[in-house]
């Protein structure tokens, strides 16, 4: 039997401040990228420095690789990029990666192959040769990700690792990401970038309030739910009640055609151009639909379909829940 990359059972820290997470259960498989996500506040965080040995759970278990989390035997195979990362200012991004590379004790033949390619790999280049003080913060975070990847970990896990990046540094940072997935690294990834876990994760779990909310494939989710979008003419509104009753689906009038392009209705919607909307489940549907349509003398001008995207699955889910927040 295949041992999970990270397995967690219970998995509790409780604070006397009422924060922490509680009883987060999940396993990731090995070459498994997957998404944590949560609002501000919900133990994101505090979950993930457990994993990597930076604190200790108040109850459960997780081991990373069957290695029980905070062993050395676990701590050698991961690698970790913090939400919150400071570096030696006086020293260069070279020397900062030498200086990881001696605590998880690399040969200096070894890192003095790896750490060039590390610096190529996360676009410092030469400017490795710089002192911290004159990086951005974008740029101290790609030496963050070139430190995290130094022992080329069997499992990565990453805190945010493209928030004070530009779209252009997103995309290469996504880029590595995925290349790393397909060598068969297993990434943790705790992002408020919802695009990002949408592109590159296969599962995700959502917490709020320090416990798991929702869990399952990324695919599935955006899979739930597809807002199917109908430009007819000829329409009056008799014949909407009818399309419903006839269909037994919910199809309502919409104002945009999914793409954010906004229709001005006429007072009268006799024998106007409107745009009808209808979430189906597949194309059958979609058909089916049409057939109703073209069947009532309406002229069917334009088909389209839009599915969920991760960011409104997120808002759906946590919608009128309590949130910690920045401040609670």
């Amino acid at each position: 039997m295949s041992v999970a990359a990270i397995e967690a059972t219970g998995l509790t820290k409780e604070y006397t401040n009422g924060r922490g997470c509680r009883d987060v259960t999940i396993s990731v498989g090995k070459g498994e990228a997957f998404g944590f996500l949560g609002p501000n506040g919900a133990g994101k965080s505090t979950f993930v420095k457990m994993l990597v040995g930076l604190i200790n759970p108040s109850y459960g278990s997780a081991t990373i690789l069957g290695h029980k989390i905070g062993s050395l035997e676990a701590k050698s195979l991961i690698g970790y990029l913090p939400e919150l990362y400071r570096y030696q200012e006086w020293l260069t991004g070279e020397e900062v990666i030498r200086l990881h590379a001696r605590l998880c004790k690399m040969e200096r033949s070894t890192a003095d192959q790896r750490i060039p390619e590390l610096l190529e790999k996360v676009g410092i280049g030469r400017r490795g040769r710089d002192r911290v003080k004159h990086y951005s913060k974008g740029m101290q975070q790609r030496l963050g990700l070139a430190c995290a990847l130094v022992n080329d970990p069997a499992v990565l896990f990453l805190d945010e690792p493209s928030s004070a990046l530009d779209p252009i540094g997103r995309m290469e940072v996504r880029s590595i990401l995925e290349n790393l997935k397909k060598k068969g690294t297993t990434i943790f990834l705790n992002s408020h970038l919802l695009e990002d876990v949408e592109l590159l994760c296969d599962r995700m779990a959502l917490l709020n309030d320090g416990v798991i909310l929702r869990h399952g494939k990324v695919s599935e989710v955006l899979n739930k739910r597809t807002s199917w979008h109908f430009k007819v003419g000829g329409f009056s509104p008799f014949l909407l009640s009818w399309l419903n009753e006839r269909s037994g689906l919910q199809i309502s009038l919409s104002t945009s055609n999914g793409d954010s392009t906004t229709l001005d209705f006429p007072t009268s919607l006799d024998n106007s151009i409107v745009w009808l909307e209808a979430e189906l489940e597949n194309e059958e549907q979609a058909g089916w639909l049409n057939a109703l349509i073209v069947e009532q003398g309406m002229t069917l001008y334009e088909v389209s379909h839009k599915k969920e995207r991760l960011e409104e699955w997120f808002m759906s889910a946590v919608s009128g829940l309590n949130h910690r927040g920045e401040r609670a």
